[in-house]
């Protein structure tokens, strides 16, 4: 009987591990994954935490659109330098795949260059865009495409941006092209390096040149101050003009003020432009159900201002939104994929691993 025991007892512990092995190896080796897209839209949510992404339900006239997703994991997210990481060393991490120092644009801890997703898919002819309502030389964006040792370097990150094999970029930032302590005028090197440039609106027919959208001095306007639908029509003009490219395309977009909302504590700057990144999330979701072959990854680079939803005087029926810092903060931040390979994100993983779970299918 105890040896019988005994091989009950050793047959279920090899099935746990056999379990465990698989899911630990599933969503890190690309051998798990049957299907691969043709096609990647990476949407982050700046500063936007599980409390972010809970203002979506509770406060979304519509279905909120992060219902549409079935494949959700969770992200570790700490800089080499910090427990906390900035925007910079997250979205450098998205980007390159190297975990390095808070502040850092596209290098790693020893300040020299890593190459960044866009700038390997571009040398494989796929075609590749940024969306931001920052400056798109703001932290994010700008890991994707430049190398300087710190994020204020908003002058020399500008000057990346003519020469790149960018398809298509649409945000604000217009002074550090053409307002420049060196006097450069980056609006004529742009031109001259291909793109058609947009200073005014939003065009509604592209050619077929490379598209440079510069429609702020600096940030975007807040939703709050009028910015309307930049966001989401940014983003769908986007797919349009990228889509054209046979080989297929990577975009990143950023719904950049979430992260200033919580800065602020401001929930009302919060909440809103939570909405408007739900619905470029719909935007992307459309596209992509429509299209077959393309992967929608959602997440975010940290969160900030430590968000609560939480009861108003105890009343558990009504909810009144709430801060603890002015800061970031260390939580674990959420995941969501729907397209081929989406399997490949769910669990809990390092920051670092999104880039190379992108890669796994080129």
């Amino acid at each position: 009987m105890k040896l019988k025991i005994l091989t009950i007892i050793s047959a279920f512990a090899l099935t746990s591990c056999i379990s465990v092995n698989v899911t630990e190896n599933r969503g890190t080796t690309p051998e798990t994954v049957s299907e691969k897209p043709k096609n990647i839209i990476l949407l982050i949510g700046d500063g936007m935490g599980l409390s972010q992404v809970s203002a979506s339900f509770y406060y979304n006239k519509e279905k909120t659109n992060f219902e549409r997703f079935r494949e959700i994991g969770l992200i570790k997210t700490s800089a080499s330098s910090d427990t906390i990481t900035d925007s910079a060393a997250s979205a450098t991490a998205y980007a390159t795949g190297e975990k390095t120092y808070n502040g850092a644009i596209g290098v790693k801890n020893d300040t020299t260059a890593a190459r960044t997703i866009v700038e390997i898919l571009s040398e494989k002819n796929i075609a590749t865009g940024l969306v931001a309502t920052s400056s798109i030389v703001h932290a994010t964006p700008a890991s994707f495409f430049a190398h300087v040792r710190y994020r204020s370097m908003y002058e020399e990150i500008a000057e990346a941006l003519p020469a790149s094999d960018i398809d298509f970029f649409a945000g604000g930032g217009l002074q550090f092209f053409n307002k420049r302590t060196d006097e450069k005028d980056l609006l004529s090197s742009l031109i001259s390096n291909g793109f058609d440039l947009h200073t005014e609106e939003l065009p509604t027919l592209l050619s077929e040149k490379k598209q440079a959208i510069l429609l702020a001095e600096n940030g975007m306007p807040k939703i709050l101050e009028g910015r309307g639908d930049f966001l989401p029509n940014a983003t769908k003009l986007a797919i349009e003009h990228l889509s054209k490219n046979e080989d297929g395309f990577f975009l990143l977009v950023e719904g950049s003020q979430i992260d200033w909302g919580g800065h602020s504590n401001d929930a009302d700057y919060l909440i809103t432009e939570q909405l408007d990144f739900d619905k470029t999330i719909g935007v992307a979701l459309d596209y992509a159900e429509k299209n077959g072959n393309t992967l929608v990854i959602v997440t975010a680079d940290h969160e900030t201002g430590g968000f609560t939803l939480a009861a108003k005087d105890g009343n558990y029926n009504e909810i009144v939104p709430s801060f603890s810092t002015g800061n970031h903060s260390t939580t674990l931040i959420p995941v969501f994929a729907k397209g081929p390979g989406d399997t490949l994100f769910n669990g809990i993983f390092d920051n670092t691993a999104l880039f190379f779970k992108m890669m796994s299918f080129y």
